[in-house]
C-alpha cells in the first residue's frame, strides 16, 4: 500500500506539472461558461427591450394611475413627459436617438380607439407589444366616458375569459409546483455525481497512455525492480483518481457560484443531501471498475497510436448506458432499465439515470445493484492484475484477445 500510494503522489505531480493538463483544467469550465452566455449574446430583441426608453404624454392620467399597479422593474424604462409634442418634434428626436419610443396618450386616442407608437429606426417593430399593458386602462377610460362609473368600465374593459377544469387539472395544478421542485432536489445531486463520474474517468483513460507510454519507452522494468506489479497499477488508479477529483474540484470553485448567481435554484440546498454520499459511491465505484480495464488495457498496447480494434472498443464501454438512456426515460422501473442496473459494465451509469428520475428509489435494487458492482471491482482489479503483471513487460507487439485470456487463466 505504501508504494503504491508513492506511485500515485508521483503520477499525481507529474500530471499536475503538465501544461495541457492545467490548459484543460480552467479552460473547460470556461468554455462551458461561453457556451451557456453565449444565447444572451444573440438575443437581440431582450438587449433592444431592457435597453429601450419609452417616453409617454399622459394627458388622460391613464399611465399615472397604471404605474403605481406594476412592479419596478417593469415601468423603470418608462418616463412621463409634461409637455405634448407634435409627430414632426417627435420624429425629429427619433432621429437624433437610439432604442427610444413616444406616446400621445390625448383625448384624440379615446375618439380614434387608436394609440400610435413612434418608435427609433432601430427598435424592433415587435417592441410595440410591450405597450399593451395600457389597452386595458384606455379602454375603461374610453367606456367611463359613456356614462358608466368607474367599477362598471374596469369590468367591461377586462371582458369574460374561458377555462376548463377537471379534477385531474385541479389535481395536476396542486401537485405542479411540488413536483417542479422535488424533481430538481433529484436531478442537482445526480447531475454533481454524474459530472464526477465524467471526470475521473476522463482522467482514467489516461492510465491507458500512462501504462503504454512507460512500456513503450521499457522503464516498467526499472521500475517493478523496487515494487510489484499490482502495487504499480494501483499507484496509478489512486494518482489518476486524484487528479479527477481535483479537475471536479476546479470546475465547482468556477461554475458553481456563477449557477447560484445566474439561475434562480437553490443549488446549494440540493446539493447536500445524505443521498449525495450514496451518488458519490456508485461515481467513484464506477471510476475504479473502469480504471481496472484501462490500466489493463494499456499495459497490453506497445504503441497507443497503433492500437488494435479490440483495445480501441475498451474505450468505448463507459459509454454503453447511452444505449439503455431511451427505455429508461420512458419507464425508469422497466425490464431494460433493471438489466442495466444489473449488468456491472452499465451499472453506474444506469443506476445514476433512474434515481435522478424515480420518486421513490427502489432500494432493494439498488442494494444488488451496489453488491454486483463492489464484487465486479474486486474481480476486475484481480483479472487486471494479472493482464498488467504480464503485458507491462511484454515488447514488440500488441497482445491478441487469445493472449489476453491465456494471461487471466495462468
Amino acid at each position: 500500500m505504501r508504494n503504491s500510494l508513492k506511485v500515485a503522489k508521483w503520477e499525481y505531480k507529474r500530471n499536475m506539472k503538465n501544461k495541457s493538463f492545467i490548459i484543460s483544467l480552467f479552460l473547460t469550465p470556461v468554455l462551458f461558461l461561453v457556451f451557456f452566455n453565449l444565447p444572451l449574446l444573440f438575443d437581440n430583441d431582450q438587449a433592444e427591450e431592457e435597453g429601450s426608453q419609452i417616453y409617454v404624454y399622459d394627458e388622460l392620467t391613464v399611465w399615472s394611475s397604471l404605474k403605481s399597479q406594476l412592479p419596478e422593474e417593469t415601468t423603470e424604462n418608462w418616463h412621463e413627459i409634461d409637455t405634448y409634442m407634435t409627430e414632426d418634434e417627435i420624429m425629429q428626436k427619433l432621429n437624433e436617438a437610439e432604442n427610444t419610443a413616444y406616446i400621445m396618450l390625448t383625448d384624440q386616442v379615446l375618439e380614434n380607439g387608436s394609440v400610435k407608437v413612434y418608435i427609433s429606426d432601430d427598435l424592433d417593430e415587435n417592441f410595440v407589444y410591450q405597450t399593451n399593458i395600457l389597452e386595458q386602462p384606455l379602454l375603461a377610460q374610453r367606456l367611463a366616458d359613456l356614462g358608466l362609473t368607474q367599477e362598471e368600465a374596469q369590468i367591461s374593459a377586462s371582458g369574460i375569459g374561458f377555462e376548463t377544469v377537471t379534477p385531474e387539472s385541479i389535481d395536476k395544478a396542486q401537485s405542479e409546483g411540488s413536483n417542479s421542485a422535488n424533481m430538481l432536489e433529484r436531478i442537482v445531486p445526480v447531475l454533481f455525481a454524474g459530472v464526477i463520474l465524467f471526470s475521473i474517468l476522463i482522467t482514467g483513460m489516461m492510465i491507458f497512455q500512462s501504462a503504454s507510454q512507460e512500456k513503450k519507452e521499457k522503464v516498467a522494468e526499472i521500475v517493478l525492480s523496487s515494487l510489484t506489479p499490482e502495487e504499480l497499477m494501483k499507484g496509478k488508479i489512486y494518482g489518476y483518481f486524484g487528479l479527477g477529483i481535483t479537475q471536479v474540484a476546479a470546475w465547482v470553485v468556477i461554475i458553481l457560484p456563477f449557477l447560484v448567481w445566474r439561475v434562480d435554484v437553490p443549488f446549494l440546498e440540493y446539493l447536500f443531501v445524505p443521498e449525495l454520499l450514496l451518488l458519490l459511491f456508485i461515481a467513484i465505484a464506477g471510476y475504479l471498475l473502469f480504471a481496472s480495464i484501462f490500466v489493463s488495457i494499456g499495459a497490453t498496447v506497445e504503441d497507443m497510436n497503433s492500437s488494435s480494434n479490440f483495445q480501441g472498443m475498451m474505450f468505448m464501454l463507459p459509454f454503453l448506458p447511452a444505449i439503455f438512456f431511451g427505455p429508461i426515460m420512458s419507464d425508469p422501473s422497466g425490464i431494460v432499465a433493471q438489466i442495466g442496473t444489473f449488468f456491472p459494465i452499465t451499472t453506474p451509469g444506469v443506476l445514476l439515470i433512474r434515481l435522478a428520475l424515480l420518486e421513490t428509489w427502489p432500494w432493494v435494487e439498488i442494494i444488488i445493484a451496489i453488491v454486483v458492482l463492489i464484487v465486479s471491482i474486486w474481480v476486475f482489479m484481480k483479472l487486471a492484475g494479472k493482464i498488467f503483471k504480464t503485458g507491462i513487460l511484454l515488447y514488440g507487439k500488441d497482445a491478441t484477445p487469445k493472449e489476453i485470456w491465456k494471461w487471466i487463466r495462468q
